[in-house]
């Protein structure tokens, strides 16, 4: 039976990081509808079966309705990298709020000339900071002791046992393909890392040295205009993470390095870390639900006002922590490197 009042719409919600987005909103919010939307109608269907209030249908990307019709979403998230800008088209020409999780740093422009050419329609959502805004919430909130930060490490650890869905393995694909150089921000000025000054080590949770590699990530670019930080850079390492050397499952993590001052003007140095004892795919999902719901104005606020926004602009940084928590993840505090 076709939903009548007004769903979230996810485009690609057949795959792994869609499916726990649709979860996380059913446990949050048990009757929102939502249209789980694919390429594949009974796929669609099958998926949307997993959970109540939910409807499966296809999606058709050379529409300008995507095959929906009159349906008119509270707000659209989109899961794997949309060439044709088929959802954004649909999303911001109705004035709907949008979010897109799959683009690289690289591939902000036409997001950016769409908003700019309608600035008054809807929010737009530029979703593909790391685990979307897993990274910048807990730096920010991290950051609340320092009155001037000059240099932001972020170190991301991905279980090498965590493999995502197939729109995650295409996602990485294309980007280590066309993007093979980071995106850093290096004595106040922006330069891109390659070869062998992108090689890099840090410590794990539990210590552990993980061997990885500079990652463009538009965290470098929001954090660094969010704090002022002189120096900002995003490093990737795929590895064990400290719960497997635990002998527990797979889990990941995001270290974060900071140096400024404080308040007072002394030196200050803190270390902390994200962990989610499920992986990058719930920490995701965790990020898209929350962001879906502030957008649509499930929470019992007023829907987002239109707008350009990073991630962190939209979440609310102690409910994002307490989801975490409540998820058995957490923020810790480590000892300064």
């Amino acid at each position: 039976m076709a939903l009548t009042s007004e769903p979230i719409l996810l485009v690609g919600g057949t795959g792994a990081i869609g499916r726990l987005t649709a979860r996380a909103l059913r446990s949050a919010y048990s009757d929102v509808p939502l249209l789980i939307g694919g390429r594949d109608l009974a796929k669609a269907r099958e998926a949307a079966e997993e959970i109540n209030q939910a409807e499966g249908v296809k999606i058709d990307a050379l529409a300008d309705d995507l095959g929906l019709g009159n349906r008119r979403p509270k707000a659209v998230a989109v899961f794997y990298s949309d060439e044709r800008l088929a959802s954004l088209r649909f999303a911001h020409s109705r004035g709907i709020p949008h979010l897109g999780i799959s683009s690289g740093i690289f591939e902000i422009a036409p997001e950016v000339a769409t908003y700019m050419l309608a600035p008054g329609s809807a929010a737009i959502v530029l979703g593909y900071e790391w685990l979307v805004g897993a990274t910048t919430v807990a730096t920010l909130e991290a950051a609340k002791p320092f009155g001037r930060l000059h240099k932001i490490k972020i170190g991301a650890l991905v279980d090498n046992d965590d493999k995502g869905g197939p729109a995650v393995e295409e996602d990485f694909a294309r980007l280590g393909r066309l993007m093979p150089a980071a995106l850093t921000r290096r004595d106040g000025a922006y330069m891109w890392r390659s070869g062998d000054a992108a090689k890099v080590e840090f410590f794990a949770i539990d210590g552990a040295r993980m061997s990885g590699i500079g990652f463009s990530s538009i965290d470098v670019a929001g954090l660094a205009a969010a704090t002022g930080a002189s120096s900002v850079q995003f490093d990737l390492a795929t590895g064990v993470t400290s719960s497997r050397r635990r002998g527990e499952p797979k889990s990941t993590e995001i270290l974060i390095s900071l140096i400024g001052e404080d308040r007072q003007g002394s030196p200050l140095r803190a270390r902390h870390a994200v962990f989610h004892p499920g992986g990058a795919a719930p920490l995701t999902a965790l990020g898209v639900s929350m962001i879906l719901e502030r957008l649509a104005g499930l929470d019992g606020g007023a829907p987002t006002q239109p707008g350009l926004y990073f991630p962190f602009q939209v979440l609310d940084r102690a409910a994002y922590l307490a989801r975490l928590k409540a998820a058995g993840g957490s923020l810790l505090t480590l000892e300064p490197e």
